[in-house]
């Protein structure tokens, strides 16, 4: 039993694994910031694939300044390549309301019965514990009602900046994007994280984007730190709740 206990102690320690040794090196001082890394070195990165067309061959035309496929006359300066830079503008602004109300109501009445059955309705006495009216042998009363009510309110308001690096190009020239941003206030450490596919035509002439023409959008805004430690549940906590069937 003292052996179980012990394995049921360290079983929390067990599964935190290198999160609480990264938590206990900061006591004392803010989140540390994470370095600047190539985005498809991530272990969690994997390269974007999607339905595309059959490649079609580029004709070649001599003694022309139009290159067959380009986008402008001159050199265009937005992202178009592995590595470039675009900036990503995140606005969100939803909100819902939903309102519902229902109310049914029934009110159902029956009655049946039988005054000659082929002569056997006098049987019906002495059948029966009690005497009985052959004409009135079924008579039943139901009501139901029903009432209910539900309602909905959401409101969200998201208004980002950030810069991202194209790290995939795919064969019918959509671009896969990367973006991250870390900033520590207070000891806090906040992060941005955002990725999907572009079109190069929807990027802007200032090298912008709309996070609405993001295809497969990915959108993540967390942080750490110790408001962010207070506010979550201790660990031990969590794997009971997932443990414990009541």
């Amino acid at each position: 039993m003292m052996r179980r206990a012990a394995v049921l102690a360290l079983l929390p320690l067990a599964l935190s694994g290198c999160g609480m040794l990264s938590r206990l090196s900061e006591v004392g001082r803010p989140p540390a910031e994470s370095p600047i890394t190539d985005p498809t070195q991530a272990p969690g990165w994997r390269p974007v694939s999607m339905p595309m067309p059959n490649p079609q061959p580029v004709p070649q035309e001599a003694n022309s300044l139009w290159r067959p496929g380009a986008r402008a006359f001159f050199q265009d300066q937005r992202a178009a390549t592995v590595g470039d830079i675009i900036t990503i503008l995140v606005n969100i602004n939803d909100a819902a309301n939903m309102k519902n109300v229902t109310g049914t109501s029934r009110t159902s009445s029956q009655t049946g019965g039988t005054t000659d059955l082929f002569g056997f309705q006098n049987l019906l006495p002495t059948i029966l514990p009690k005497p009985i009216d052959p004409s009135s042998l079924l008579n039943t009363n139901s009501t139901n009602t029903n009432a209910g009510s539900g309602q909905i309110q959401r409101n969200e308001t998201v208004t980002l900046r950030l810069a991202g690096v194209v790290t995939q190009v795919l064969p019918n020239g959509n671009l896969v994007v990367n973006a991250r941003q870390e900033f520590r206030v207070n000891g806090e450490l906040r992060q941005l994280v955002v990725a999907g596919v572009i079109r190069p035509q929807d990027i802007a002439s200032d090298n912008t984007i709309q996070h609405d023409r993001m295809a497969e959008a990915r959108i993540a805004y967390g942080g750490r730190g110790q408001l962010t430690e207070m506010q979550s549940a201790p660990i031990g906590q969590q794997v009971m709740n997932i443990l414990l069937p009541f």
